[in-house]
């Protein structure tokens, strides 16, 4: 296990943080407080931060494009517009389900998830957003989906459905998946596979809730190095600040009876390694 210094990049009691997402356009952070239905924004370089509420649990906010934000909400999946206006781009309601963990693919479609909350077995999915809209459901029968991302060269898809202790590989042509595969398996006693990213060496490194670390995996599917963090529930990581080499982390306080501190907070591992540029939501 190594032993890195953690640092506090924000200091907030969040629930639910999650989906931190480098935006290169207005060198922020953004994250997103699922349970309250809040985006945040963290500017590395002033401290600056901003807070803005949606009228629903948001799963995940990402860049588009054009200005604004993407949004995975309870509902489907909304657009911001640059002044603050919101339109559906998917409205798609199924009582007792919300969105969850989403990301944006090399060609610039949204991967959005979907669990139930309950967390019943297969009331989640995985669905690829076109930039017009378009939903296609490329993994059905989920049922908490999480971290997505893709391999340096777009050729590969690692996701973690939580509850199966997997982040499992597939091979991707950009529209669908074949292959699917077991890529990493979580031991009992290191908790589940939450949020992931992967860096610029095609290596993953994934939030691991109620296993206060971090692990990263090469991309041959080898653990080559743990991080141990001070809050039992980090669940996502992403790249960002000067040249995509620190590490943010959110992390959660809910269901704690005695949280940490900094359960709640946004962390950051100063130096951790180099990720990969994103790109925005075409749409």
């Amino acid at each position: 296990m190594t032993r890195t210094p953690v640092d506090v990049a924000v200091r907030e009691a969040a629930a639910l943080g999650e989906g931190p997402t480098w935006d290169p356009a207005t060198r922020r952070l953004l994250w997103v407080d699922i349970l309250n239905a809040r985006v945040h924004t963290h500017d590395p370089a002033t401290g600056r931060r901003t807070v803005m509420l949606t009228a629903q649990h948001v799963g995940a906010a990402k860049p588009r494009a054009g200005g604004g934000l993407v949004v995975n909400l309870r509902d489907g999946i909304g657009l911001y517009d640059p002044d603050g206006t919101f339109r559906w781009l998917v409205h798609d309601p199924v009582p007792g389900r919300r969105g969850n963990d989403a990301a944006v693919a090399p060609d610039g479609s949204l991967w959005a998830g979907t669990m139930r909350y309950d967390e019943a077995k297969g009331g989640g999915t995985l669905a690829r957003i076109a930039p017009e809209g378009t939903a296609t459901t490329v993994l059905p029968d989920l049922t908490v989906s999480n971290g997505t991302g893709w391999s340096p060269d777009g050729t590969l898809l690692y996701h973690a459905d939580s509850p199966t202790r997997r982040i499992d590989v597939c091979r991707t042509d950009g529209e669908g998946l074949t292959g699917r595969r077991p890529f990493a398996v979580i031991e009992p006693d290191a908790g589940y596979p939450d949020g992931l990213t992967v860096d610029a060496d095609g290596c993953v490194w994934v939030a691991l809730w109620d296993g206060a670390a971090i692990r990263r995996y090469t991309p041959d599917g080898r653990l080559d190095r743990t991080v141990d963090l001070p809050v039992r529930r980090p669940t996502a990581c992403a790249f960002g600040g000067p040249g995509l080499r620190d590490l943010f982390i959110t992390t959660a306080r809910t269901g704690l009876t005695r949280p940490h501190p900094l359960s709640g907070s946004l962390l950051v591992l100063p130096d951790a390694g180099r990720g990969l540029p994103g790109t925005p939501f075409g749409g």
